[in-house]
Formats: structure tokens, C-alpha cells, sequence
């Protein structure tokens, strides 16, 4: 390949990652928005949230022409292969978090007709933190080439698993207590599980990541710490 070819594909290649980027950034600010609505009932927020999905969409049919356009012409082989086909996985997370930010969004008119417990504000509030962070340090390490920092950040969804089982557990608590709390519960449930499913998606992304730049795979998936089936057969 002579210099001017690989410099042209180093370029395009530089474009697919900010690409990558600019759905990370896209995909931390839906998820940050979307529980920023829930907690503070803020609908127009949620509009903004629920309209933004179709920026995000419209990012990863970019990415995916640009990565089939790439393979076409360049015909990239080994680590640059890995590369092309890492980002086009990695968008599709990125699209998947989204959704699951945009179906947060959707539940903020339901969810604010009714009074949310302010002990379980601070749980739902304290789970999303955790989650984009994970949503925001993925990408900063995939564009950093930080392979070892992925392998932990990748560990580090076990934390959100708990917090998960936490959350739930005081859902169904506060059902329970009062039947009054159950419509807002029921909806914020759906929420927990959805910033469980980003976590999850993020753990993809990592993983991918780390292919992309070691050509090796990660250990088999960790077990997961999502109690909430056994905490439901034990109710």
C-alpha cells in the first residue's frame, strides 16, 4: 500500500472513531437528560431526549456506510479489519443506549403523576451515576487505546448489578407499604432495568474494544449479580 493510500485510510479510519466518539458523547448526554427528567419531572427534557434519538440513529448509519465503504475499497486486513468491524459493533451498542435513554424518557409523564419517594430518588439518581460513568469512561478509553483500563471498567458492571438488586428491592418495598406507590414504581422498575441493559451494553462495548486494539478476547462473560429473579420467587 503506497504512503498517499495509507494515509487516506488512516484518515478515514480517524473519521469512523470520532464518529465513535461523537455517539459516546450523544449517548452519556441522552442517559444523563433522560433521569435529570425523571427525577425533576421535567417533560420538555424528555422530549429533547426522546427527539435526540433520531440524531443517534442517523450517527450510526453514517458510521455503518462509511465502515462498509471503507472495507469495500480499502479491503483491510488484521488489526485494521478488527478496527472497521469493532466500530460498526461498537455503534450498535451505542444506538442500543440510546433507546434505553429514550425509553427512560418516555416514562417521565407517567412517572411524575404520581410522588416518588425522595429515599428512592437518591437510589435511582445514585444507580445512573454509576452508569455513565461507565458510559463516558468506555469511550474515552477506547479512544485513548487503554486496554487495561477497559478489562476493569468491564469488571466494574458487577457494581451496577448490585445496585440494580438494591433498587429493585426498594421498589417492591415501597409497593408494597402503600398500593398508592404502585403505578410510579412500576414505571421507575422499568427505568432501574433499562440503566442495568445500558450497563450491560456498555460491557459490550468494552469488550470489543478490547479486541480492536489486542486481538485478543476478553475471559468468558463474568457471572451475572442480577438478584432480582430469585428475590422475585422468594416474595
Amino acid at each position: 500500500m503506497g504512503e498517499h493510500t495509507v494515509a487516506s485510510f488512516d484518515e478515514e479510519l480517524g473519521h469512523v472513531d470520532r464518529l465513535i466518539r461523537d455517539m459516546g458523547d450523544l449517548a452519556g448526554a441522552m442517559v444523563g437528560a433522560s433521569i435529570r427528567a425523571l427525577l425533576s419531572s421535567d417533560n420538555a427534557l424528555a422530549q429533547r431526549v426522546i427527539s435526540d434519538d433520531a440524531i443517534m440513529d442517523a450517527r450510526q448509519r453514517e458510521l455503518d456506510d462509511r465502515a462498509i465503504t471503507l472495507i469495500a475499497k480499502r479491503q483491510p486486513m488484521a488489526q485494521d479489519l478488527r478496527a472497521v468491524l469493532g466500530a460498526i459493533r461498537m455503534a450498535g451498542d451505542l444506538e442500543r443506549i440510546g433507546d434505553l435513554a429514550k425509553n427512560i424518557a418516555k416514562r417521565v409523564s407517567a412517572v411524575g403523576q404520581s410522588a416518588t419517594p425522595r429515599d428512592l430518588s437518591h437510589s435511582i439518581d445514585a444507580m445512573a451515576q454509576m452508569v455513565l460513568a461507565q458510559v463516558h469512561g468506555v469511550v474515552d478509553k477506547y479512544v485513548a487505546r487503554e486496554p487495561e483500563a477497559l478489562q476493569t471498567l468491564r469488571a466494574d458492571d458487577e457494581k451496577i448489578d448490585v445496585k440494580y438488586t438494591s433498587v429493585f428491592r426498594e421498589l417492591l418495598t415501597y409497593m408494597m407499604e402503600d398500593p398508592r406507590n404502585i403505578t410510579a414504581c412500576t414505571h421507575l422498575l422499568f427505568c432501574a432495568k433499562n440503566l442495568e441493559r445500558i450497563g450491560d451494553h456498555v460491557t459490550n462495548i468494552a469488550e470489543n474494544a478490547y479486541f480492536v486494539m489486542t486481538g485478543s478476547q476478553l475471559p468468558p462473560n463474568r457471572p451475572k449479580l442480577d438478584e432480582t429473579t430469585q428475590t422475585v420467587s422468594a416474595e
